[in-house]
């Protein structure tokens, strides 16, 4: 940048000492023009050479090359300079813009450490991320990122994770808990356990992501690269045409239509939308991944802002996935002693359910209370609890053993309880459904999507109560793996629809997802199959984000057509004005560098993401 800059105003030197000495002999205003052509041209003359020796004959270099010399073989030495300066100084701007977003893209990006610092025979030792075995110890440091994805072996400390899923609020940390490679220790030391290899961890599937999102290029993109083929092919030929014909039909001096025609050439160069609008689609990427969300591809992109059905798996989707007690009802007997008699027959099993009865008791059962324990599978727990007979299970179950009861209507799983014989009453419990799954229907309604949709294997009582209660539009339940990729076909077939994009997070998601025109996995721990058969992948649990990403998709579209509708509309009409005769080749810089340059710069704005309200 700086030996251009010296060359620019070396450039503008010579050029001003040519127009003050155009009253001297001819010569030698040619010699300080041709001086300064060359200072300034050189790099585009020899690239031209070497563009038409292999054998790419039409690009920018060429044209400007032979816009520029041809002004000089009609006389116009100060218009030749002129153009070709004003061409370099448009192109170090350029380059400057281009750079500009390669840098902010890339320091969203820096978030893999090099090094990692392992307790190897004793003692700490500074190695590279990638010589780090599985199972070797790791020492984290306040204000260091995390090297490699493992499990906290000792020491607590907050963790900014904002690099991974664009959360500001920093979390918590303690023996026991995941921390994820690209992570920030923020407060105390960490001692860890490596569970993934550098290659495998979170921060380089990340960075493997983005990196590779240029390789699935949008339709905008593939259309921009065609029509770039077919666009500059023509428009030289249009300008051969311009130069020879109307001088032979009209009687003109060939030096004029020969002028209109080089100005027309240097119009005619599409870099404005070969260069802005891919680098859009790459700003809208790397800015969403601030946000935590990572999209492969410019094509999964441009899908994602086409969508007007969302499709939502249940559990671990919309709901935690896990069980957790919402109420207990006793029937003569008391609601404390109901619960301390159920956990203590559940005991004895590691059915969810009974897991979930173990959690919200909060204590220790003592094995001596429980005696003659036993699980029916299907029905429920049978055990002695303290001299008393306690049964713990389903209705069916209860009444096949002579315990009879009225349904009281609740929704939910019930665990019904007798003891010695009598009803004692029912536990409720449900999956709890996310804290912002609500608030995410809610964006998803504003941001204009049409129809929203849950597909799920749970029972079609607990499915129609959630999707009640989120205001869902529709739910189909009781599905298969199978039966859900068959479901969500029915729904692609109907006409005159958008893209579908399907939301899940486990493993019997993965086939779903693959089939979705957007497959959307949920969560950086979720399934490695989910998030390999996604094309966005939501770093956070939280399923508020697909309405960001649907909002950064379309603002990204928005951009990249903006700058094709510009560009093209400025070209067409410098091309007609110069073909008129009424735009010199000033205009005709400007319409080819200038015009890349405010491009780029708008492009740049796709970089800049904010949070669906």
């Amino acid at each position: 940048m700086k030996k251009q800059g010296i060359r620019i105003l070396l450039c503008a030197g010579l050029f001003a000492a040519g127009l003050a000495a155009q009253g001297a002999p001819a010569w030698v205003s040619l010699a300080l023009f041709a001086a300064a052509y060359l200072v300034i041209g050189c790099d585009v003359l020899y690239k031209a050479v070497r563009g038409v020796l292999g054998g790419e004959l039409i690009n920018e270099n060429f044209l400007m090359a032979i816009a520029t010399v041809g002004a000089f073989a009609i006389g116009k030495y100060a218009e030749g300079v002129e153009v070709m300066l004003f061409y370099q100084i448009g192109e170090m701007f350029q380059h400057y813009a281009v750079g500009k977003s390669r840098r902010s893209i890339a320091s969203l990006m820096d978030i893999r450490p090099d090094t990692a610092t392992v307790r190897r025979d004793g003692e700490l030792r500074e190695v590279d991320a990638e010589e780090v075995a599985v199972g070797e110890t790791l020492v984290i440091r306040p204000g260091e990122r995390v090297p490699l994805d493992a499990v906290v072996v000792e020491g607590e400390s907050m963790l900014d994770t904002a690099a991974l899923t664009g959360e500001s609020v920093p979390r918590a940390a303690a023996a026991g808990d995941t921390l994820l490679s690209g992570c920030i220790n923020l407060t105390g030391l960490l001692t860890a356990r490596a569970v993934k290899p550098a290659e495998e961890s979170t921060a380089s599937r990340i960075l493997e992501l983005v990196e590779n999102a240029s390789a699935r290029k949008s339709r905008s993109e593939r259309f921009i690269t065609r029509f770039a083929r077919v666009y500059t092919p023509l428009v030289v030929g249009l300008a051969v045409l311009l130069a020879v014909l109307p001088p032979l039909v009209t009687g003109q001096a060939f030096s004029v239509w020969l002028y209109r025609a080089l100005s027309f050439l240097v119009v005619s160069c599409p870099c404005a939308l070969v260069i802005s609008v891919p680098l859009s689609f790459f700003g809208g990427i790397g800015g969403a991944s601030r946000q935590g969300i990572l999209v492969k591809g410019g094509n999964d992109l441009e899908a994602l802002a086409q969508t007007d059905t969302v499709v939502f798996d249940k559990t671990g989707t919309l709901t935690h996935g896990v069980f957790a007690v919402q109420v207990v009802h006793g029937a003569g007997m008391d609601e404390e002693t109901l619960m301390e008699l159920a956990v203590c027959a559940e005991s004895v099993s590691n059915h969810p359910i009974s897991q979930s009865l173990l959690r919200a008791w909060g204590k220790r059962v003592e094995p001596e209370r429980v005696r003659e324990a036993r699980e029916i599978r299907g029905g429920g727990v049978e055990a002695v609890v303290d001299g008393r007979r306690v049964l713990a299970g389903n209705a069916r179950w209860l009444r096949e053993n002579g315990v009879h009861f009225e349904p009281d209507g609740c929704e939910g799983t019930l665990v019904h309880v007798a003891v010695d014989g009598r009803y004692a009453g029912h536990i409720v419990i449900a999956d709890r459904i996310k804290e912002d799954a609500g608030a995410a229907i809610q964006a998803l309604r504003r941001a204009g999507v049409r129809r929203l949709v849950m597909l799920t294997g749970d029972k079609r009582e607990v499915a129609e109560r959630t999707a009640r209660a989120l205001g869902l539009d529709d739910v189909r339940a009781e599905l298969l793996p199978d039966g859900k990729v068959a479901e969500l076909e029915r729904l692609m077939a109907g006409p005159g629809r958008g893209k579908l994009a399907f939301v899940g997070d486990g493993i019997n998601d993965a086939p779903v997802l693959a089939r979705a025109d957007v497959g959307v996995a949920m969560g950086g721990l979720g399934s490695d199959a989910a998030i390999e058969a996604a094309d966005v992948v939501l770093m956070t649990d939280e399923p508020s984000k697909l309405a960001d990403a649907i909002g950064i998709a379309r603002r990204t579209l928005r951009i990249a057509h903006e700058n094709i509708v510009f560009a093209l509309a400025v070209k067409l009409l410098v091309l007609a004005l110069s073909a008129l005769g009424l735009a010199g080749m000033q205009a005709a810089v400007f319409a080819d560098v200038g015009v890349t340059v405010l491009a780029i710069l708008n492009a740049l704005r796709a970089l800049r993401v904010r949070r669906a309200e």
